[in-house]
């Protein structure tokens, strides 16, 4: 599988979700399996089963920080988007590869872990908590990259987030994905260095192959 490869860097959630509508009408309409790859100015987000008290800021300071609210379509409680963090919409046609949603998430996770185990970074999944962690059997999960799709018409919207060189003080406002638990972290708190155009550049071939692989099976 090609994956149609739309990078649009720093744009706002309500353009990106345009960009995803159009995106999903040429799939759905057998056009290119695409991948949007961009970053969201500061935005908290609300998936569709999301518990509001989640948000702990008051929705009238939110302009003294330079954040937004928006309520979507994805799966998921509450995370938030910033400068720094890689944001990826896979639109995929599932249907046309026989593909399920649970083996298409795997798939998902598996190329974020295995393009984290590239720069060093080692990440796992938790059962029965989406996303991706890191963090030592004895330490505190640190949650690194979250996931939250949508499928429509057997084409996949929304996608994942993962904190590179992210604000993570932003996370102080909400209790991300309503766990309280755990807590947060960045490629930039794990290893230091690191570039977002790196790590989406690694990302892309290796969703690629894992992909071909998934497809394979």
């Amino acid at each position: 599988m090609k994956l149609k490869i739309i990078n649009t860097g720093l744009t706002a959630y309500s353009e990106a979700l345009k960009i995803q509508e159009e995106a999903h009408a040429s799939v759905f309409s057998g056009g290119a399996d695409t991948l949007i790859l961009c970053e969201h100015p500061h935005v908290f987000t609300l998936g569709k089963s999301a518990d509001k008290s989640n948000i702990l800021i008051d929705k009238n300071i939110l302009s003294t920080i330079n954040a937004e609210i928006y309520q979507t379509e994805r799966g998921g409680d509450v995370t938030y988007h910033g400068p720094g963090q890689l944001v990826g919409y896979p639109i995929i046609n599932l249907r046309k590869y026989g593909i399920g949603v649970k083996k298409y998430v795997d798939t998902l996770e598996s190329s974020i872990i295995k393009t984290l185990s590239n720069f060093g970074v080692l990440a796992y999944r938790i059962d029965n908590l989406t996303g991706i962690w890191v963090g030592k059997e004895n330490e505190v999960k640190r949650k690194i990259g979250a996931i939250g799709i949508r499928v429509r018409n057997g084409v996949s919207m929304h996608g994942f987030a993962l904190n590179i060189t992210t604000d993570l003080s932003y996370f102080s406002h909400i209790v991300p994905c309503g766990i309280t638990d755990k807590t947060v972290t960045s490629m930039r708190n794990e290893i230091n260095n690191m570039k977002i155009e790196d790590f989406a550049a690694d990302f892309v071939k290796t969703f690629n192959d894992q992909w071909e692989k998934t497809i394979a099976l």
